[in-house]
């Protein structure tokens, strides 16, 4: 594994991992107390793969299509909406293997819907749109297609409380959204996420070899950072992720607990590969 791993180091200091073109699509930065939480919707945040609706296709957010069966999405009115494919907590690594297969698995996509939180209207404030986007799922016949529950919340306690709730219920945390923002791609304080630890993106370099208990496994993941830095996550992988480790080119997704001096995320661990782009995926 040592020559395997050495090689592949090799090629990817020459050539580097590549980033997905993604489509542009709002994203979220991390919630600090102290925001005005008055300005603020909350819901939660669903563990899903995000998915574009333009009124006829559902599109990934690197740019390719979800293969969706027909009847997924034959009641989805003609607006786009943006939104999560999701079947409920704690399985998306289920959800992934669905929704991203060339030939749907008819069954399986009967057990998904489409979350939807935001309608893309320009020039129109949040709480335009949601009201607008209750109307359309309101309207709507499809089982596939849900809201997803915008609510207010008084202050830092009691959005502690909740996240502490939606925890403790399997969910991953809750995302904040602000009451006038305007629909704009890109990553701005518009929408927050709230979690009780941060999570980031980075795309596989080398797997490398384990010593000790590990010999001949994976003991760490030397990774690379959309800015270009690079470093090594070493725990929170199973034993089938040790034997069969992330290989290079692949997403994944670690926490960590902040950032240190130097700004890399600080005590990562590895959660999973980021698979949500659907396989033979056309732009057609």
């Amino acid at each position: 594994m040592r020559c395997i791993a050495a090689l592949l180091l090799l090629l990817v200091f020459v050539a580097g991992p590549a980033y997905p073109e993604s489509r542009p699509l709002p994203l979220a930065n991390v919630y600090q107390k102290g925001v005005n939480l008055a300005d603020y919707w909350v819901s939660e945040k669903l563990d899903g793969v995000r998915a574009y609706w333009d009124g006829e296709k559902l599109w990934s957010r690197g740019g390719h299509v979800y293969q969706a069966p027909q009847w997924f999405t034959e009641d989805f009115p003609t607006h786009s909406l943006d939104g999560e494919l999701w079947m409920g907590r704690g399985r998306f690594a289920e959800l992934s293997g669905i929704v991203r297969t060339a030939r749907p698995d008819e069954a399986s996509w009967r057990q998904v819907a489409f979350h939807v939180f935001d309608l893309p209207l320009p020039d129109t404030p949040f709480s335009k749109r949601y009201e607008k986007l209750k109307q359309l799922v309101r309207a709507s016949e499809s089982n596939h297609l849900k809201l997803v529950e915008q609510r207010p919340v008084s202050d830092h306690e009691a959005l502690i409380a909740e996240l502490n709730r939606i925890v403790a219920a399997g969910g991953e945390g809750l995302m904040l959204k602000r009451k006038g923002s305007l629909y704009l791609a890109g990553r701005s304080d518009d929408l927050l996420k709230v979690k009780t630890f941060q999570d980031a993106e980075a795309v596989v370099v080398a797997p490398i070899e384990g010593q000790g208990k590990y010999q001949g496994l994976l003991g760490s993941l030397l990774v690379e950072l959309p800015d270009g830095r690079r470093f090594r996550i070493g725990s929170g992988f199973s034993d089938e992720e040790r034997t069969n480790p992330p290989q290079p080119g692949q997403q994944i997704t670690f926490k960590h607990h902040g950032y240190t001096a130097t700004g890399l995320p600080r005590f990562a661990s590895f959660l999973r590969v980021r698979q949500d782009e659907p396989e033979a995926a056309s732009t057609q």
